[in-house]
């Protein structure tokens, strides 16, 4: 990808921040190797920095044996070779600005923005220098998708919810009938239709019955998978994208039952889901709508308190929801105020999901969408479940 340097510089103006510094070492920041176009296999086995400031021309810094890593960007090259170089290189790139970002997350509170070593940020520091995160920054550059990025996630999702509707046809012949099926056959089932529909994905599905859908990452295994029977509860969970560069990710949640009715229990946690995620988006469009600031930790806090309200509270073991990118779980701003805090802004073209769930020993259940947050609207890029699907 090409760093627009200009709008970087706007972006800087805007937060009031005298510079953005990029480091890695060895593929530690994977941020700062995307922006600068260093994923495509070249070889990056020591420091490199590279600084945006808020005007002026930007600079990079390089270790002389790899010298022309960062040609792919407009400014000067410094070459260092030994610790003294690097240290007046650094200074030398620095120069007058006090504040700058960096992928620094105060406290580790955000792990996806936290790359740094803390060893590096205290060499900074020690040049006079307050570094702040560059969390916002990573979603306006790296993170927040075009609309070329929403079609692939639109087309992506379409061909998910296709595979979906076609295991719980799968589940509900199979159980009819009385064929003999495990979570690893539907699966499996699932991993060449994700290849009939042209995607591509960093695993295969999930599918989790009665206990094994109370452990949210759940794989079933070749040997010792659950059966699939009469009367279960089914939950199924695929992310993927298309097979193209650039791609974004779709991820969805969906639960069924082989039965006429779903029990109690299950249908009681899962309308107390379903209500929570209907909370986030209201919650995120309403702020769409009117141009009001909102972060992901908000987000996380509204629909947990709709859970715990339900009496819910010991039963989440994870956010509310996380970025979606070229990864499944993007570097843009996460639905979480549980396991982090996560103070971004929910950012035109930021992708998400919502995702949440409810676990116990002997079931578990999760309803999981997807949402575009745009200029003056937030769209929900799917169908949404309002019950447990009956497969009898």
């Amino acid at each position: 990808m090409s760093l627009d340097i200009a709008a970087v510089q706007r972006a800087l103006a805007e937060a009031d921040l005298d510079g953005w510094l990029l480091y890695d070492f060895h593929g530690s920041n994977p941020v700062a190797s995307k922006l600068a176009g260093l994923n495509a296999g070249k070889m990056a086995t020591r420091r490199w920095y590279y600084m945006v400031p808020r005007t002026g021309e930007a600079q990079g810094l390089v270790h002389a044996i790899e010298r022309h890593n960062l040609d792919a960007l407009p400014g000067r090259k410094h070459v260092y070779a030994g610790r003294s170089q690097l240290a007046a290189g650094l200074s030398q790139l620095i120069g007058s600005a006090r504040r700058i970002a960096m992928e620094y997350s105060p406290e580790g509170n955000i792990p996806y923005v936290g790359r740094v070593d803390a060893g590096t940020i205290e060499f900074i520091r020690d040049l006079g220098v307050e570094v702040v995160s560059s969390g916002d920054l990573i979603q306006l550059f790296e993170a927040c998708w075009d609309e070329d990025a929403i079609a692939t996630h639109r087309a992506a999702s379409e061909r998910l919810y296709r595979i979906k509707d076609r295991a719980f046809a799968a589940i509900a012949e199979r159980v009819t009938s009385g064929t003999a099926t495990t979570e690893h056959d539907i699966q499996q089932l699932m991993v060449r239709w994700f290849e009939d529909e042209g995607l591509t994905s960093s695993d295969a599905p999930v599918v989790a019955v009665d206990a094994n859908a109370g452990n949210p990452h759940y794989q079933p295994q070749p040997v010792g998978s659950a059966a699939v029977g009469r009367d279960q509860l089914v939950l199924l969970d695929l992310w993927g994208k298309l097979q193209q560069p650039g791609a974004v990710y779709a991820d969805i949640t969906w639960v069924g039952y082989t039965g006429a009715k779903v029990p109690e229990p299950q249908s009681r946690a899962f309308a107390a889901i379903a209500r929570g995620r209907d909370t986030a988006v209201r919650l995120v469009q309403d702020a769409a709508a009117t141009g009001a600031d909102i972060r992901g930790w908000q987000v996380d806090r509204a629909v947990r308190t709709v859970l715990q309200d339900a009496g819910y509270g010991e039963a989440i073991l994870h956010r509310t929801g996380h970025s979606l990118g070229e990864d499944v779980h993007g570097n843009g701003v996460h639905m979480d105020d549980y396991e982090t805090h996560d103070d971004r802004r929910l950012l035109p073209g930021s992708g998400f999901t919502i995702e949440p769930g409810v676990y116990f020993d002997t079931f578990g259940v999760r309803t999981e969408i997807n949402m575009v947050f745009g200029r003056g609207e937030a769209t929900v890029t799917g169908p949404v479940q309002d019950r447990i699907v009956t497969l009898a």
